[in-house]
């Protein structure tokens, strides 16, 4: 098969290492792709959104099936695109119709889809401009911290929790009044769930469905989970907590509740959903819909994964996800991501980085690099991603920051503490 992948960041370098070990596989595309991805197949100059460019060039070098990695392209609609183009339409989109992407692209939406099909997540209350007033008494009505979302795509960057309530009403004004665009015009306002979390993702056809490896991320940029949020700093699977009693709950009263919504709803859905889940009470609980893998949380569970990924994606593509058994290596693994001093604010680009072929027993996923003149550079604020498997989280954790040594560029910077609230864990 000839695969087109679509992204750029360490989520589809992993894919690109999964799919380059397929024997299903003739030729791997990437676009845009980067450094790493390289190395794997071809990396095409090209933007994950621009769909005519995407048709001409799956048609030039007969294209068998799209992975989309990230979220842009399916909330704009690219598996619609492929579908409705009589010369496209043969070819297979790994990723949700545009209503289906909806699960990420509209907290709004999400949330009333959960509570149509009474899946458990925090009250809530949706306010536009007109309904401001009735906003701030919900507000009154919570206790603190309160939790502001953008209703739209904002780059990770459009929740506020916020402690005060004079605050809080100020901050829906400001996001109402355009804090984050047009993703704000809709705020959702939500109760704050006390917890400890995780990722669960699921692989779905549509009608049946297979649940991936438990993940843990790490989003906060300093030690102890401090400071500003980040598009995550590390990553471990499996999670101690998510035992099996739990995830049972999980799939009884989230998983299959969603695919079935899904189906009855008639919202066609032929990819990953990425269910974010914080566990209250010892229950667990969605805080948000994800219509696609994690990132860094897939540098983890794909490596884990030991069954042929390209096959259970043509599983998805032809329905027939349940004649497919899912293997699952037993190893922990973690990862821990490398990133540009002054992240996530202001940081520089164009850094050389070295070292890297002397790393062992790990593998490193490149986020934000690019090739200049046959070097190595950084060109993100998350840079690489360092992954290794172990008897323990421990174990592999010690083997990340050994090979982390090995590595450089300059202004360096990564966390040493991934893990932390699982196991007191110091490097």
């Amino acid at each position: 098969m000839n695969v087109l992948l679509l992204g750029s960041g360490g989520r589809e370098h992993a894919l690109a290492w999964k799919l380059k070990q397929s024997k299903n596989l003739n030729s791997l595309f990437i676009a845009p792709g980067n450094a790493g991805t390289a190395s794997l197949g071809q990396n095409v100059p090209m933007s994950a959104t621009d769909f005519p460019k995407l048709k001409a060039f799956s048609l030039e070098n007969k294209i068998d099936m799209v992975v989309v990695g990230p979220e842009d392209p399916l909330v704009q609609g690219v598996y619609d695109f492929f579908l409705a183009d009589k010369e496209l339409s043969h070819i297979a989109v790994i990723g949700p119709s545009k209503i289906g992407a909806k699960l990420e692209g509209s907290k709004d939406f999400a949330k009333e889809f959960m509570m149509r099909h009474n899946i458990p997540t925090a009250q809530y209350k949706s306010v536009t401009s007109s309904t401001i007033e009735e906003g701030c008494a919900f507000l009154d009505s919570l206790s603190a911290p309160y939790v502001l979302k953008a209703d739209g795509l904002a780059a990770g960057k459009g929740v506020l929790i916020i402690n005060d309530l004079s605050e809080a009403k100020e901050n829906l004004r400001k996001m109402l009044d355009g804090m984050f665009g047009a993703s704000s015009r809709t705020v959702v306002i939500e109760e704050f769930l006390s917890g400890i979390e995780c990722s669960v993702f699921v692989l779905t056809d549509g009608k049946s469905y297979k649940i991936l490896p438990v993940a843990k991320d790490y989003k906060r940029i300093g030690e102890g989970d401090t400071g500003l949020n980040t598009g995550g700093m590390g990553a471990i699977s499996p999670v101690p907590f998510a035992d099996e009693t739990f995830m049972q709950t999980v799939e009884n009263e989230i998983v299959i509740p969603t695919v079935e919504g899904l189906r009855k709803e008639n919202i066609t859905y032929k990819g990953f959903i990425f269910i974010g889940l914080i566990k209250v009470n010892g229950e667990p609980k969605v805080i948000e819909y994800n219509v696609r893998m994690g990132d860094p949380e897939t540098e983890v569970v794909i490596p884990r994964l030991k069954s042929d990924l390209l096959e259970l994606f043509s599983a998805v593509a032809t329905e027939t996800l349940h004649e497919k058994t899912l293997e699952i290596d037993p190893r922990c693994a973690t990862t821990v991501m490398m990133v540009s001093g002054g992240y996530p604010e202001h940081y520089e680009k164009g850094k050389p980085i070295s070292g890297i072929e002397n790393v062992e027993n790990s593998l490193v996923f490149h986020a934000g690099t690019s090739l200049k003149n046959g070097e190595i550079v950084s060109s993100g604020g998350r840079v690489l991603a360092v992954t290794s498997y172990g008897g323990t989280i421990e174990d592999a954790l010690s083997t990340s920051y050994e090979n982390m040594g090995k590595i450089n560029f300059e202004n360096v910077y990564y966390r040493r503490d991934i893990g932390f609230d699982l196991k007191n864990l110091r490097f």
